[in-house]
């Protein structure tokens, strides 16, 4: 099996270039669909998957869990089947959900921390998305039809967010060359020449 990972900062265009090297090499691409396959498992909205996915959780939010972690303690098992999931039951589903993707076949896989996920497979390679800042701030008042500080806002802070969120679960630097097989800056490819050197230099990974 083959398996492309496209790790993105926020702004970068990412999930354009992971579209258009699925679309060129006739690949399934799992982006959005991961929020909603776990949302299903876990009776979660998909809203409330979105809003948790590649992030650490707040004070209040660890809080929160903490609390439902000990109430959990003094329940039943039916009535603790309606209490929410925590963050690492999220994780966990989308673990699985991204596994299964990888062990049906050829598939482009983006974010939600698949690098690492499948990190340990030989046939797996990975890619990170990124441009210089006020070019993912550009992107964003574009795309969003934000403020220059709304979209800087923005863009700071969730890509402070999956920093730390990699950080957390894997103990690895999320925007670390040696974190990834092949780095393109998305600023100076474009989102097509960033899907062209994403898709050539996968190929050459394949077929060593």
């Amino acid at each position: 099996m083959s398996i492309i990972t496209i790790s993105r900062a926020f702004g970068s265009g990412g999930s354009e270039v992971a579209t258009l090297v699925a679309k060129s090499l006739g690949w399934p691409l799992l982006d959005n669909a991961v929020v909603d396959e776990v949302a299903a498992r876990t009776g979660l909205s998909r809203d409330a998957v979105a809003a948790r996915e590649e992030r650490v959780p707040s004070f209040a939010e660890r809080l929160a869990s903490a609390m439902t972690l000990s109430t959990q303690e003094m329940l039943s098992p039916i009535a603790r089947a309606t209490l929410p999931p925590t963050e690492d039951r999220i994780l966990e589903v989308t673990r699985r959900v991204i596994e299964e993707a990888a062990a049906r076949g050829p598939v482009v896989i983006v974010g939600r921390g698949a690098h690492m996920m499948l990190g340990a497979r030989a046939d797996a390679f990975s890619a990170f998305c990124d441009a210089p800042r006020e070019a993912l701030v550009r992107r964003c008042m574009f795309r969003d039809g934000l403020s220059q500080s709304e979209a800087e806002k923005k863009v700071d802070d969730v890509n402070r967010q999956r920093a730390a969120w990699t950080k957390q679960h894997w103990n690895r630097e999320w925007r670390a060359p040696s974190t990834y097989h092949l780095c393109v800056n998305t600023d100076l490819l474009g989102v097509d020449g960033a899907a062209e050197v994403v898709i050539e230099t996968a190929k050459r990974f394949f077929e060593r």
